[in-house]
């Protein structure tokens, strides 16, 4: 129908809008309706063009990782009254949309000869304060040569905030024990902690099992074979790859891969807003709890 009296307007200096409007079988009426609201559309459609250029230098500040929910509270932020639907329309209008991953690599393969270790989570992935529950996997890091480097990671389930990771060649123990090393280091100590992983055999390990009694941590596994008993873990690996390979299928070499990773790191725990966290990036989170924390002690 908007074809049709959009026909007639181009047409209504050399036809008579009466004899147009018959012809394309529309109310005369509507159309007219239409022409008076045309300047509204027009600001609108303005207004929304340039809300989709805000909206994608957010995304792209993000490296592509923000839906609706965070560019809206990072627009707000930045002082632009603006709701969520709007945001949602407006990215699908402009066809705004994410990155996906291509290809999975297998990463876990539990060693049958490790002793049994409880599920102290039972797929909780919450914790009151900082400092209290940890989560740990390796993910695989695609080159350009067919190989791989590997990614360990340390999580506060708090905040999601990353206190300790490291990368390597190989997924030997050392991984993910370099990666606990610095997340002790990162928070000062890990006494009293529970460490979360799967049933992978570098979390298994003598060397490893001994660190964390070192360090004073209560370990804790998920089911054999259930990704969802670490699911949280699994998602924060899914964005990091998805965000840094922007649907590419490789880093290239093994020294942009760390720096491309580094960089994304920092930038998670520094910027980038986390929907566990109400929208806070992990720092922000954990520095307005502790600020609260000091308001109820003064």
């Amino acid at each position: 129908m908007r074809s049709r009296f959009q026909f007639v307007d181009d047409h209504r200096n050399t036809f008579e809008v009466k004899r147009l409007c018959q012809i394309l079988e529309v109310n005369r009426s509507s159309y007219y309706k239409w022409r008076a609201g045309r300047e509204a559309r027009t600001a609108r459609q303005r207004a929304d063009q340039g809300l989709a250029t805000k909206i994608r230098k957010v995304r792209a500040e993000s490296g592509g990782a923000y839906g609706s929910r965070a560019v809206t509270a990072e627009l707000r932020e930045k002082g632009l009254r603006i709701n969520e639907k709007r945001i949602a329309r407006v990215m699908r209008a402009f066809s705004i949309t994410g990155i996906r991953l291509r290809r999975r690599v297998r990463t876990t393969v539990p060693d049958p000869a490790a002793a049994l270790v409880p599920d102290l989570f039972q797929r909780d992935f919450t914790a009151p304060k900082p400092g209290r529950k940890y989560m740990g996997d390796i993910t695989y890091l695609p080159l350009a040569n067919g190989e791989f480097l590997y990614l360990a990671t340390a999580l506060d389930c708090f905040s999601r905030k990353v206190v300790g990771w490291s990368i390597a060649d190989h997924m030997r123990t050392d991984l993910v024990a370099d990666a606990l090393r610095m997340a002790a280091r990162t928070r000062g100590t890990l006494h009293g902690a529970v460490f979360h992983s799967d049933h992978g055999a570098q979390y298994g390990a003598r060397t490893f099992v001994d660190l964390c009694d070192q360090l004073k941590v209560t370990r804790s596994m998920g089911a054999v074979g259930s990704s969802a008993d670490n699911a949280a873990c699994e998602s924060f690996h899914a964005s990091l790859k998805r965000e840094t390979l922007q649907g590419a299928r490789d880093y290239g070499d093994p020294a942009t891969c760390r720096n491309q990773v580094f960089a994304w790191l920092t930038r998670y725990n520094t910027r980038r807003r986390h929907s566990a966290n109400g929208y806070l990036s992990p720092n922000e989170y954990e520095r307005r709890h502790h600020a609260a924390e000091l308001t109820l002690a003064a």
